[in-house]
């Protein structure tokens, strides 16, 4: 009951929205020719009608399967035109509050004439009419700038990076790891793309190659398509992975809490049938010329109090304490800062995901951004402690948004020295 007055209560601010940002349109379109401007008008209403009945009946159409590669373009499309109108509104509120100021003025100061605003009449182009402008320019822009990263969501790329550590056993000098994380198969609508990814990873030809959690949307059988692709996966020491926030199943609703713990299970075999070791609070050493570093897997610890905590360090990490170098697999990066730097000092090379760097980011040379930073600290690519290290992966697959602008999909290949 509470979820039903909550969707049509953001259905109603949709609509209200549409009606103010509606406001703005009518100011850009007011010197266009009549026909014109009842085209501008209709399909503005057309969209926004659309989109709201589409939503209003989104639970009846999103439960069947019939066009299960088409809903999730459809709903990201819908919440595009809704933040692109969220930004577009800024502006218009801007101007309102412009348009208030200058009220107030006229009414408060006495004025020499009546011709308060003939320095802005006399612009060339109202100051409102440039507002609205701005607005809608950038609000499209938003709108189309997602549209385009539709086309990114399978553009892995191939990240390199040498990490050093003084206390690393001669034998491991020159190890490669491959670190992936965050595949959300139930995400996935082209197996052709996703197996260019995993020949991406294979032809590097890691030593070992690690995962960190989200193998899946919500269910186990979101893997029944890939299970035979990312099978494929294979390194001289092993393949390993944790599980993440969304493994767990805490995201739907099960008949019953029993079917939820059956689908951990099935999840768990699943990783099995890959051939992939699932580290759940364990640890594995790994051997080489007589010299060992030990790799400690936790299921989802997260330093966020939104996030359920599953796992336990210390249980994973008993039996590795004498081991001279430990990599530690942990899918959400907060639980860094509140355990792993502050506990377990001597783990000396973390790897995280979870973040999927929000998808949406920039990342150019002297600039590194995304809205995600300001929930995590520490949100994509390296980051360092004293002599400890953390790694996040940005994500090998997607979820929510099915694309990516600016933070790619992204296969990490770390050799140490």
């Amino acid at each position: 009951m509470r979820r039903f007055f909550g969707s049509w209560i953001f259905l109603v601010f949709m609509l209200l929205l549409d009606i103010y940002v509606f406001q703005a349109v009518k100011v850009v379109t007011q010197n266009s020719l009549p026909k014109t401007r009842f085209i501008i008008h209709s399909l503005y209403w057309v969209i926004s009608i659309g989109a709201l009945v589409t939503l209003a009946v989104w639970p009846f159409i999103a439960s069947g399967n019939w066009f299960r590669n088409w809903k999730v373009y459809l709903f990201a499309i819908i919440i595009g035109i809704f933040l692109a109108k969220l930004v577009a509104v800024l502006f218009f509120l801007a101007d309102d509050v412009r348009r208030v100021l200058v009220w107030i003025y006229t009414k408060v100061i006495p004025q020499k004439n009546d011709n308060v605003n003939a320095a802005e009449l006399t612009t060339g182009i109202p100051r409102s009419v440039f507002l609205s402008w701005m607005g809608i320019a950038f609000g499209g822009g938003l709108f189309t700038t997602l549209v385009y990263g539709f086309g990114n969501k399978y553009r892995y790329q191939l990240r390199k990076i040498k990490l050093s550590f003084d206390n690393l056993p001669t034998a491991f000098k020159g190890f490669k790891i491959i670190h992936i994380s965050d595949i959300h198969s139930g995400s996935f609508t082209d197996k052709e793309a996703v197996n260019h990814g995993i020949q991406k990873i294979l032809n590097e030809k890691a030593d070992v190659i690690l995962f960190t959690g989200d193998l899946v949307n919500n269910k186990a059988d979101e893997m029944d398509e890939y299970k035979e692709v990312f099978k494929q996966l294979h390194a001289p020491h092993g393949v390993f992975s944790t599980f993440g926030n969304h493994d767990y199943g805490d995201y739907v609703e099960w008949e019953t809490p029993q079917h939820k713990i059956d689908n951990l299970e099935q999840l768990k075999q699943v990783h099995a049938g890959m051939g992939w070791r699932l580290l759940n609070d364990e640890n594995v050493l790994l051997e080489k010329d007589g010299q060992q570093i030990a790799i400690i897997g936790v299921q989802n610890i997260s330093g966020r109090g939104n996030f359920h905590s599953y796992g336990n360090l210390h249980k994973a990490y008993t039996g590795a304490e004498s081991v001279p170098f430990k990599i530690l697999m942990s899918h959400d990066p907060s639980h860094w800062n509140t355990e792993v730097t502050k506990k377990f000092t001597d783990i000396d090379l973390t790897l995280s995901g979870h973040t999927h760097g929000m998808q949406f980011g920039v990342e150019i040379p002297g600039l590194k951004w995304s809205p995600v930073k300001y929930i995590y600290k520490q949100w994509a690519g390296l980051y360092t402690d004293a002599k400890q290290k953390l790694y996040v992966n940005r994500g090998f697959g997607f979820i929510g948004y099915p694309g990516r602008v600016g933070i790619l999909p992204e296969i990490t290949l770390i050799e140490l020295s």
